[in-house]
């Protein structure tokens, strides 16, 4: 179906827009011996990208090769730390590609992103996106990135063979340093000083059998309820629930008194010293966001935009550059909800294309 919409031209900005698709390019070029400078382009790329995103890091002295080897691992703790922190305010990217990856080790490309509602391991805004870019599988898309960028990499150390051995170690360790990423951002979500994986599984279960919105559960959770009552506010209709609230609400009861159990554990490596709820709960607010940037809060800005009138837009702004603070009873009422049901399937809001 076609609509005819007014449109217009945004300007992305930052450090720089080097992608990992483009040390792929320059490498490619290398391999297959396009022309006799390839492999020399393929450096000042790469020296190039050191220089404008890494020199605070990077001995400007050192060697070529001990440069890439630096670089390799700074970006692997950036994009590991990049990725744990997309799935903790429950960012998926959409189509995280090579060529949508920048090698600085931020979110550059605002293609079909979107923020999770329901919370679902395969959301996906992007229409043709398929699983391998879905929300829980974004770790796994960014090593795919990362091999990538190795495999460029290695063509400047071909003669360097204690450094090819060394940057083999670096990409080997990339899911390991991802895993340390995810555990320790789950601990944090869920206010632990080190991740039960067996109370996260249990959670995860009955976020997706009770269809909880993401955000708006882990703030409720952020708050330390004395029962289940309070998480309810993140519960949408479910035909699943509705059959078997009793048990259901069971379940939930029962994983709330493990988790309460767990807060202050003797057996938490690190809380040597008891921490008060209040301390807690205030540590679990600072990364759990109230507020995301919901494209069904966005459409209807973009709407009174087009008729001349900004006021939404500008308030969006206000709150969603403040996602962590309370802000009043009446931005509460109007951005901290449910998505209404009549938003569910629409295109533009829940489906997204590739350039859209």
């Amino acid at each position: 179906m076609l609509i005819s919409e007014a449109v217009a031209i945004s300007t992305r900005v930052a450090p720089s827009f080097i992608r990992v698709g483009q040390l792929e390019l320059f490498a490619r070029r290398t391999r297959k011996n396009e022309h006799p400078k390839a492999l020399e382009e393929l450096e000042k790329i790469v020296l190039h990208l050191i220089d404008r995103e890494y020199a605070d890091v990077v001995d400007r002295q050192l060697t070529t090769p001990e440069k890439v080897l630096m670089l390799a691992r700074e970006f692997r703790s950036k994009l590991t730390s990049l990725v744990a922190n997309w799935i903790r305010v429950g960012f998926c990217q959409g189509n995280f590609n090579s060529d949508n990856c920048a090698v600085g080790g931020f979110t550059l490309d605002y293609g079909p992103f979107g923020f999770c509602d329901v919370f679902n391991p395969h959301y996906q805004p992007w229409t043709g996106g398929g699983h391998h870019f879905s929300f829980m599988n974004q770790p796994s898309a960014a090593q795919s990135n990362f091999d990538m960028f190795c495999s460029a990499l290695q063509l400047l150390l071909a003669s360097h063979q204690d450094y090819m051995l060394e940057l083999d170690e670096i990409q080997r360790g990339f899911s390991k340093v991802m895993h340390t990423q995810m555990k320790k951002m789950w601990a944090a979500k869920l206010g632990l000083s080190t991740l039960n994986n067996v109370l996260l599984s249990e959670l995860e279960t009955l976020m997706m059998q009770t269809s909880v919105d993401y955000t708006i559960f882990f703030r409720e959770l952020s708050s330390i309820p004395d029962d289940i009552g309070p998480l309810k506010k993140s519960f949408y209709n479910n035909s699943a629930y509705d059959t078997d609230s009793k048990e259901m609400d069971k379940r939930w009861a029962e994983w709330l008194l493990k988790w309460k159990a767990l807060l202050n554990s003797p057996s938490d490596a690190n809380a040597t010293l008891s921490r008060s709820s209040e301390e807690i709960s205030r540590q679990m607010k600072l990364v759990n966001p109230k507020y995301i940037l919901r494209e069904w809060f966005v459409m209807p800005a973009y709407q009174q935009a087009t008729a001349g009138n900004y006021s939404l837009i500008r308030e969006l702004q206000d709150v969603m550059t403040q996602p962590y603070a309370e802000h009043s009873k009446e931005v509460e009422d109007k951005y901290y909800r449910l998505k209404p049901p009549e938003f569910f399937e629409v295109g533009g809001l829940s489906h997204l294309s590739c350039s859209s």
